[in-house]
């Protein structure tokens, strides 16, 4: 699992030379970086990455280089999803079976 913070330290120490892009799996871009590292662009880019790392939410930065489902959902959003799930089962939408195997699903 990668780490934004790392990813923010890599950027903005080593940005330059593509460290972070390696770190974050992203070979490619990482060659390019090292090719053109001479010319500074890559540094300044890394800066503006350095600095959207800072102000990305964990949530957006898990969704973008950690495929998106790393974290488990918070208990409350957990509450609010078995409620959904109740008045769903209230209105006859969801039979007990359903209902039942939908917040098994989500209390694991």
């Amino acid at each position: 699992m990668k780490n934004r913070t790392t990813a923010a330290i890599l950027a903005f120490i080593l940005g330059g030379f593509g460290a972070h892009k390696f770190y974050l799996g992203q070979s490619g871009k990482g060659i390019l970086y090292l090719l053109f590292f001479w010319t500074l662009v890559p540094a300044i880019v890394a800066l503006v990455e350095f600095i959207q790392f800072l102000t990305m939410t964990d949530e957006a930065f898990d969704a973008k280089y950690n495929g998106g489902s790393v974290a488990a959902p918070s208990v409350r959003n957990v509450a609010e999803e078995i409620g959904k799930l109740h008045e769903l089962k209230k209105s006859g939408a969801l039979s007990e079976e359903e209902f039942g195997a939908k917040k098994a699903e989500l209390l694991r």
